[in-house]
């Protein structure tokens, strides 16, 4: 599992964004790692990375990405992305083809 370091990097480099969808108010949580944008959901301890599989279940703990998210919070550094609902399938979709 990644250290305290990268959890600094990808919150100083302002790389945890919060898609809210409007007029719902859906949320979409993503976090740019060192190779790709990882979606997660804070609230049920779930990433998408190889670590959050591997390692984060097994053990129980959380990847590095859940840390990311949890300490931007804290901080208030959280780059907000604002789209319309009509946006959200096509968002999703892209989201999911990079993931694959």
């Amino acid at each position: 599992m990644k250290g305290r370091g990268d959890v600094d990097a990808i919150v100083s480099a302002m790389g945890v964004k919060l898609h809210y969808f409007e007029p719902s108010g859906r949320k979409v949580w993503t976090v740019v790692g060192k190779e790709n944008e990882h979606w997660l959901d804070p609230e049920l301890g779930f990433c998408s990375c190889e670590d959050y599989y591997y390692n984060a279940l097994e053990t129980g703990g959380e990847c590095y990405h859940l840390k990311a998210v949890r300490t931007a919070q804290e901080q208030e550094k959280i780059e907000t992305v604002r789209f319309s609902d009509s946006e959200f399938e096509s968002f999703i979709s892209a989201l999911v083809k990079d993931l694959i």
